[in-house]
Order: structure tokens, then sequence, then C-alpha cells
């Protein structure tokens, strides 16, 4: 099911030139792959971590549905809450054998640090000026291992992506 929608969101974004780009993976990679993809705009994100450590798990959340979560669950999730007319445009962090840390932008300034600072930093953003964050994809085991982003102009209008 995942799959079939990555593949209409690449063959939609393909079609729109450069309003479709994607992050270098980073991270050490080993587990099984994920992909976290929904429909619309991305309106929150969740984010666990092991004691001022490690990422633990994260989550996204499309309109008000709530994607599975990658990786684990324990405790009280960091979260952001996106303004309706805010959008992701940057994400940093560092990894080393799991993420260790992730730092979520948006659009008005506004942002998500989770994590612990340490090991190789990574910094992600769009291509396009007008572009968002539409989906994460990577590895996991256990903790994710590996994380990418990818980003598309969103069309407002009919809710789908250029």
């Amino acid at each position: 099911m995942h799959y079939v929608a990555i593949f209409a969101l690449l063959t939609a974004c393909a079609l729109a030139d450069d309003h479709y780009s994607f992050s270098k993976a980073v991270g050490q990679g080993g587990g099984s792959s994920y992909s976290i993809v929904g429909d619309g705009r991305i309106t929150a994100i969740r984010v666990w971590e092991v004691y001022n450590n490690y990422i633990y798990g994260f989550q996204l959340c499309y309109g008000v549905v709530w994607t599975p979560v990658v990786g684990y669950v324990s405790g009280e999730p960091n979260e952001l809450h996106l303004y309706d007319d805010e959008r992701i445009v940057q994400v940093s962090g560092k990894y080393a054998q799991y993420i260790q840390s992730l730092i979520f932008v948006t659009d008005k300034g506004r942002s998500l640090h989770v994590g612990q600072p340490a090991g190789t930093a990574f910094n992600m953003y769009p291509t396009h000026p007008d572009a968002e964050l539409r989906y994460l994809s990577g590895r996991v085991s256990g903790p994710p291992t590996s994380f990418q982003a990818h980003w598309a102009v969103l069309d407002t209008d009919s809710s789908e992506t250029n």
C-alpha cells in the first residue's frame, strides 16, 4: 500500500520537473526500510528520544491522520504542531549508529529540536523555493538507523503534489 502511494507521489513529482527533490540518505542504514507518506500537508510531528540521547522513534501527521510510528514509542513525545499556513522547509541533525538528533524547521522560523547533538552532522532542504517536506524514508533496526527527506511543491487548491 505504501509503495503504491510512494510510486504515485514520485510519478506526479517527476512530471513536475524541478518541483520534487530528495536529500541524500544519512546514517548507517541497517535493518528494514520504511517510508512515511500521507495525503495533503504535514500538520504535526512527534519524536521520541532515549534519555536525551538518540532518536527512538518518530511519526508524522497529515491533516488529522497520524502515520504509523517508525522505531519505538517510549515516554512522552516531543511534538511540533504546525499552523495552517506553515510548512517544514529544513531538517537537520546528527547521526552515528542511530539517528542521534533531529531538528525540523518551518518557514515561520519555528523548530523542534530532539536528541543529543553527537555524531556526524547533516542538513536537508528542498531545491525548489516553494517546496516543503512531503515524506520521509530510510531504514530502521529498532530505532531509526538512516533518514532521508523528500521535498515537493504542494498544490493546496487540489491537495496534490506538483
